[in-house]
Parts: structure tokens; sequence; C-alpha cells
């Protein structure tokens, strides 16, 4: 608790203001910055107890600005359990956001897709999601000042803000699919066994991120939105070799969709 308060405490001195709802973008989905009215920027490095970015494509930067004319907190880059970092430090950030005032978080990721009716550069709204991490970031003494010991995980996804943005969704054309994310370790992609046995496990979506940080939330009793964009396909006969540059080519084609999305949501929240 005393490395939250000292971060909040770094960040409160750079006189930023106290932010509504806090974005946290995943890979090759950092374009929305270009939406937002940025008030402050701060390097993750210059921030106390914060970890670095060290994936291709994540910025590294906090940014306090007014997205559709609401005060946001963006983490242009987010942290990875395969980039060695633990649990906590994942999450670290999300406590620190709630601590400066958000209400409402909103989560994107780049994810393979496993339901045979995604395709690449789809955007599906994330209604579950299955934990396969080997660890959970509640493990270890409670913050109870934070929230309970045991938190109650059967909407980890606020269903009033889906229905809301499948509404959105319809207003503006844009193609949203609605399923369940599963996230694993990484960094190696799965092999076509695995993904099959996502899919049976019940899984539309899989990734590396994002349900440490929606179980960090939840704890905290912020309401959670998130998206996966989909960019590769782990489905039968569609499996092909995965690069960087076609994950990264694959969610910019999803972003002028996802932008208007995010504006649009950010307006209702």
């Amino acid at each position: 608790m005393n490395e939250i308060e000292e971060t909040y405490n770094y960040i409160q001195k750079q006189e930023v203001f106290s932010p509504q709802i806090g974005i946290i973008l995943g890979t090759g989905l950092g374009a929305l910055t270009n939406e937002i009215e940025v008030e402050k920027s701060l390097n993750y490095k210059d921030i106390p107890h914060f970890p670095i970015s060290t994936v291709e494509s994540h910025s590294g930067k906090l940014i306090f600005g007014y997205l559709a004319s609401k005060p946001v907190v963006v983490m242009n880059g987010r942290f990875h359990y395969y980039e060695g970092y633990s649990m906590k430090q994942i999450t670290f950030p999300v406590r620190v956001m709630k601590m400066l005032g958000i209400k409402q978080l909103i989560v994107s990721n780049a994810s393979g897709g496993l339901n045979p009716d995604y395709q690449v550069s789809d955007i599906m709204i994330i209604d579950d999601h299955i934990n396969l991490f080997p660890e959970n970031p509640l493990i270890g003494a409670n913050l109870d000042n934070l929230g309970p010991r045991f938190p109650d995980m059967s909407e980890p996804y606020d269903q009033g803000l889906i229905e809301k943005a499948i509404k959105i969704g319809q207003e503006n054309g844009l193609k949203l699919q609605k399923g369940v994310y599963a996230a694993v370790t990484g960094p190696s992609l799965e092999t076509r066994a695995e993904y099959k046995y996502i899919r049976n496990i019940g899984a539309d979506t899989v990734g590396m991120s994002t349900i440490p940080e929606v179980i960090v939330a939840r704890h905290m009793d912020l309401k959670v939105f998130a998206v996966s964009v989909i960019t590769d396909l782990g489905v039968e006969g569609k499996i092909e070799k995965v690069t960087i540059e076609k994950i990264l080519k694959a969610a910019k084609d999803a972003e002028k969709n996802l932008s208007i999305l995010m504006k649009e949501m950010v307006k209702i929240m």
C-alpha cells in the first residue's frame, strides 16, 4: 500500500487533474491517443514503482487528457506476465488509477480468434473470461481498504456497458462480436492442439493479458468494459504462421472502428 501511495503522491505533484475513466491500450492499439486532448504525459520510467514496457508497439506513457470531453487517464502500453513481471506489478497501475479517482475502466487487447465466425480485425466485446494464468493477482495479504478478500466475479464485465456498446455499434455501422476471452502466459503462441483445447473449454478469443487487470479492477469495485481486436485466427484450416508485423497490421486495420467505439463509449460513461 505504501508503494501505491508513493506513486499517487508523485503523480499528484505533476499537477494532473482527477480522471473519471481509466483506459488500457493493448498491442498495436495506441493510435487512440491521437483522439485525446492531452494535458500531461508521463513516461513510465519516471514514475516511482511503475514497471517499464518492453514490448514492441507499447510506448510506455501514462497520458492525462480529454476524450469526448471526459477526463481520462490512459496507459499507452501495458505490462505482461511473460515479460517477467509479477501479477502485482502488472496490476499496480490499476490500483494507482483507482486512487487517482477513476470509477470505470476500459481495457483493449490484441488476441487470436477461436470462433470460426470471426475474421481478422474484428472487434469482440468481452462478455466473460477464462483465467489460464498460473497465479492470481490477489494472492497474498488482502488490501482490505481497497476490496474484499473474496471478490465476486459473476459479472466481471459490466452488462449495462456491454448493452450500450452493442447499441453504439448498431448506430454507427460497426461490426462487433461478443464472446469469451481466455488468457495464457505466452509469449509463445498456441499450438493447433492448444487452440482446439481453449476453444473446447468455451473461449472465443485467446490472448496474454487483460484478466489480471480486470480481477484487480473488480476487487476495487470498478466497472469494466473490455474489447479484443482479432489479429490472427486459431481456427482449424485457417491457422497461419504469425509475425508481429501481421499482428500490428491487423490491429491497425481495426483502429478506425475501435476509435469510434471507444469515443462513443466514453461519452456515455
